[in-house]
């Protein structure tokens, strides 16, 4: 059974950090593209980060420069060490394990985490 299990959300205020976990279970986490996704009320999910097997990784525009995204295969587990927070960075925020093998995709989620960046 896989499971991707989150921790790490809070109330901040502006400016703040926060330092978001996730753990894995019941993959290969090594070889899979693990990653950061968030939705904020009333708008789609969205990609804040992700961070491939080979350790290459991919931030949104908005998070640049603020959040950074790491790994570590030892433990399973994926961060997201999360600077500078903004109000506009207030979202549910899911961990997501993905991998690609032609033809097929395996696809996983957590439950998500709450975000919340106000004064």
């Amino acid at each position: 059974q896989v499971q991707l299990v989150e921790s790490g959300g809070g109330l901040v205020q502006p400016g703040e950090s926060l330092r978001l976990s996730c753990a894995a279970s019941g993959i290969p986490f090594v070889i899979y593209t693990v990653g950061w996704y968030r939705q904020a009320p009333g708008k789609q999910r969205e990609l804040v980060a992700t961070i491939t097997s080979g350790e290459a990784t991919n931030y949104a525009d908005s998070v640049k420069g603020r959040f950074t995204i790491s790994r570590d295969n030892t433990e399973n587990t994926v961060y997201l060490q999360m600077n500078s927070l903004k109000p506009e960075d207030t979202a549910v925020y899911y961990c997501n394990a993905k991998l690609r093998i032609f033809p097929t995709e395996s696809n996983y989620w957590g439950q998500g985490t709450q975000v919340t960046v106000s004064s």
